[in-house]
């Protein structure tokens, strides 16, 4: 900027020399003086480019400057920033130490520590493989144990095997025992249908058929010899027992309560009970081709009741003869033996 100053200077000194060079020297000399002035106009013209030129230089000068200012600003709140930064960092830094110091103190007892849990954990060790040493040699009395066993199993299973197969035919043998004493008694409900109502009855319990006679139907009062209506119900039976060769017969004869009076012959109930019984079985025998080893004859007296009330009605009913059919179980028997 000063350099600008003084070139105009300059100019404005040359321009008064040459106006008073203008009106009081010869024009010889004018004229050297007007080539003077152009070449001093020349040299203003010169000097004013290169004004300009230092214009812009200087305007360029000052952006960079300028650019150069705010950098530094820039720079200078950088360098404060990474100082706090920085002792942030220190600080952080001095944490770390005192926590490394921590834990190398912390680590040092735990090495101390270690070798007592190291000696504890070689005890421990020494006794587990002792104890294992036990184990393996109980398992191996065990697999001994299991290996009898299994060969006891597998004969128990074995045996079950054939039990369960003895079962299953006991089974069908029973099913067919019912299914024959379901036929017996319908057949002997068929061939006695004529004495229903008159003191006879045909139930199925137990597994048995059960034949009931009340007296009146067969026996008068105290005595042994069974009535004609009586012996034909007893023929007819028979005939029934005689195709039915597998099944076997118990005669049962059953008084009332009352004493019987003692005479020649009977001497009590009991005697009255087993000699009616018999009576029975003579007639069932007579004529009807049924073998003998298939009756049992039974005396009951009054200790078998089917009412217990002490009424004459119960007495009447008490009064009976049971002929009880059974099935032959002798094969049942034999397999339950097996």
């Amino acid at each position: 900027m000063n350099r600008y100053v003084d070139m105009m200077k300059r100019i404005l000194y040359i321009a008064i020399g040459m106006a008073l060079l203008g009106s009081c020297v010869p024009s010889g000399k004018f004229s050297q003086q007007v080539d003077k002035s152009n070449s001093l106009q020349g040299e203003r013209d010169v000097l004013m480019a290169e004004n300009e030129f230092l214009t812009v230089e200087n305007r360029e000068m000052k952006a960079k400057f300028d650019e150069v200012e705010a950098k530094k600003e820039q720079f200078t709140e950088d360098s404060i920033r990474i100082h706090k930064q920085l002792e942030d960092l220190e600080k952080e830094l001095v944490q770390l130490e005192r926590k490394y110091a921590d834990l190398e103190s912390t680590h040092e007892a735990l090495l101390r520590g270690n070798a007592r849990e190291t000696r504890r954990l070689l005890n421990e060790l020494q006794t587990t493989q002792e104890d294992l040493a036990t184990k393996q040699q109980l398992l191996k009395e065990l697999e001994a144990n299991v290996a009898g066993q299994r060969q006891d199993l597998n004969q128990l299973t074995a045996e079950l095997e054939a039990r369960n197969a003895r079962l299953m035919e006991m089974e069908e043998m029973l099913y067919q025992k019912d299914r024959i004493l379901d036929d017996l008694r319908q057949k002997v409900a068929d061939a006695l249908m004529g004495f229903e109502g008159q003191g006879l009855t045909v139930t199925r319990k137990n597994g048995k058929v059960y034949v009931s006679m009340d007296e009146k139907l067969l026996f008068k009062s105290g005595s042994t010899s069974v009535d004609p209506k009586g012996v034909q119900a007893l023929r007819q039976l028979a005939q029934v027992l005689a195709r039915n060769p597998e099944i076997d017969i118990m005669i049962e004869g059953h008084t009332d309560d009352v004493p019987f009076r003692k005479g020649a012959s009977i001497k009590d109930n009991w005697d009255l009970s087993v000699l009616r019984a018999t009576s029975i079985v003579r007639i069932l025998l007579d004529g009807s081709g049924i073998d003998p080893t298939r009756l049992t004859v039974a005396g009951r007296g009054e200790f078998l009741p089917v009412d217990s009330a002490n009424t004459p009605e119960a007495r009447r009913t008490n009064r009976r003869t049971e002929i009880i059919l059974s099935p032959d179980l002798s094969e049942v028997f034999r397999i339950l033996e097996l």
